[in-house]
């Protein structure tokens, strides 16, 4: 077993679950399959690209060595970013044997298959399917809309902004917010969520300006641009992901915008190399993995190694990690059971533990605030997109600060 399968085993092992040896494996040799249904097309697929192989990556070596003993095989479908498309290529996938899916890029496909399984799953007892959200991040998900077949791995948006936030609120040279974001679910509530924290944690901070524009459609970013140097704005708050960003920082930079971005996405594919040096200390992240933390550096250059591309999204760890705990704590695959399982469990994730609350199926984890620097001594020498740079943890936060209540009122179906 190399170094990399090590750590995997290791961490699994160390959910603090203990089970014989006999039920640990009760599904060795099994293989799960999981429909990944995010887009592989369009302005966003090079973000798509990047997941999926985050998942095929993680499928392999947790299929080396997991607690249940099972095995994992990705199927991927290309959604196009599309909520009718998303369901399309979600039946298929069922007619294929599918019981687990994916996906993270879009609220509005995370909807549509919540809705979906909500009534498929209920017209269809023994066969039921269970979706694992790595990155929608629309509150509503785990509120209103909130399922027992749905479990979120990343921080939702209002819990990023209130970490985001109380970092921010300390930073005695933020005076003027332009909010710039994208024109869906997220988007609008990353504009919420800003005024109402800044309001209550930093009064004096003025709003400026504030933007919206359509989810990975615009090419030229340079009007938007203008409008925030003429605002005065010193601070740019913003959830774009994708070339969303990474046109908006390229078109700051072309003209010569002299503030700072407080992002939720800057190390999604093909940011980082358009922040370059430019960017060093000027743009902030706030994520759910420490680019510090031992076992994430562990996976990070074994994937850099195969894919000379940066795995930046802990939620999938999250997933194999969390559902092979699962999987040993009901004795089966079934996803009922392991979704009854799945709840209030704890695990341990590449940058410290979690659990899965019961009330909403929203994972409590640490979060960070990570700043753009230069690359410098171990453990801080890894280069982003072999940019030279990387993102420095500033501020950590323990699970309870980012934490947001939920009005989820879960409606569970009858155990077998």
């Amino acid at each position: 077993m190399n170094r990399f399968n090590r750590t995997i085993l290791a961490a699994s092992l160390a959910t603090g679950l203990a089970f014989s040896a006999g039920l640990a494996h009760a599904q060795k040799g099994e293989t799960v399959k999981i429909a990944w249904i995010d887009a592989l097309t369009g302005l966003t697929a090079a973000t798509g690209k990047n997941q999926l192989q985050g998942f095929q990556f993680l499928a392999e070596q947790f299929g080396k060595s997991n607690p249940a003993g099972v095995k994992f095989e990705i199927m991927p479908f290309d959604n196009k970013l599309s909520p009718q498309e998303t369901v399309s290529v979600l039946q298929a996938a069922i007619d294929k044997g599918v019981r687990y899916v994916a996906q993270g890029t879009g609220t509005g496909p995370a909807t549509a298959i919540i809705d979906f399984l909500t009534r498929y799953n209920e017209r269809n007892p023994g066969k039921e399917v269970l979706f694992l959200n790595y990155a929608a991040v629309d509150p509503a998900l785990t509120n209103e809309k909130c399922s027992f077949w749905h479990f979120r791995l990343d921080a939702d948006t209002s819990m990023k902004m209130e970490a985001l936030t109380t970092f921010m609120k300390d930073q005695k040279d933020i005076k003027k917010v332009y909010l710039i974001n994208q024109n869906y679910a997220h988007g609008h509530q990353v504009v919420k969520y800003a005024k109402e924290n800044l309001a209550r944690k930093r009064p004096d901070v003025q709003i400026v300006g504030e933007d919206l524009t359509p989810l990975a459609q615009t090419r030229d970013f340079a009007p938007y641009i203008a409008k925030i140097k003429a605002s005065g704005a010193d601070t740019i708050v913003t959830g774009n992901w994708s070339s969303d960003l990474t046109l908006l920082v390229k078109a700051a930079q072309d003209a010569g915008l002299d503030a700072k971005f407080y992002t939720y996405y800057a190390s999604v594919s093909g940011t980082p190399t358009a922040m370059g040096a430019k960017a060093e200390g000027k743009v902030y992240q706030v994520g759910v993995m420490s680019y510090e933390s031992p076992e994430a550096r562990k996976i990070m250059d074994a994937y850099k190694a195969k894919f000379n591309d940066d795995f930046y999204t802990a939620q999938i760890f999250s997933a194999y990690q969390l559902l092979t705990a699962a999987m040993v704590k009901a004795k089966s695959t079934d996803p009922l059971k392991v979704a009854f399982a799945l709840e209030g469990l704890d695990a341990k994730g590449l940058s410290g533990e979690m659990q899965m609350r019961k009330t909403d199926h929203q994972l409590q984890q640490h979060v960070f605030i990570s700043r753009w620097e230069k690359a410098g001594a171990k453990p801080n020498d890894y280069s982003v997109e072999n940019t030279g740079y990387n993102f420095r943890t500033v501020k950590t936060y323990e699970p309870y600060v980012a934490s947001t209540p939920t009005s989820c009122q879960m409606k569970r179906p009858n155990p077998r």
